[in-house]
């Protein structure tokens, strides 16, 4: 059994686990702001769907990351470490980047205002994601 394989394997599932369940505590503080704003009779915002949706993209750096380490030719151990490694950093990023959601969703909700200030802080929790899939390039290719 080669190693690399389950390197490969680590960098999506642990990336798209950290996707999902980002995403589903976004979705989950969405859903409620929207109860909480039809309940007041205000409109609801319909851009809480891209807090839903921002911590998903984790999953495409972590397939990215699943094909660099397919192509690199360092040794299996090392294939394996990245995968798992820099799988749970970009997991972790999509986790924490859905809380960020969570909370920008309920503030936005009950506020109306803010939006801008609270893209900025899921870009932040995003850049962790992307910040580790380039130094797992550079790892991959020394």
């Amino acid at each position: 059994m080669n190693l690399a394989f389950l390197g490969m394997a680590a960098a999506l599932g642990l990336s798209a686990a950290g996707s999902a369940f980002g995403a589903g505590f976004a979705g989950m503080s969405s859903v409620g702001a929207w109860k909480k704003c039809y309940a007041s009779g205000k409109p609801a915002p319909f851009i809480m769907i891209a807090f839903t949706g921002a911590p998903l993209t984790q999953t495409i750096y972590g397939f990215l990351l699943m094909n660099f380490i397919r192509s690199s030719n360092c040794d299996a151990g090392m294939a394996l470490g990245i995968g798992i490694f820099c799988g749970i950093a970009i997991g972790l990023s999509a986790l924490f980047q859905g809380k960020c959601a969570a909370a920008s969703a309920d503030a936005l909700g009950a506020t109306g205002k803010g939006t801008a200030n609270y893209f900025i802080v899921i870009g932040i929790a995003e850049t962790v994601a992307l910040f580790t899939l380039v130094f797992s390039l550079l790892l991959l290719n020394s």
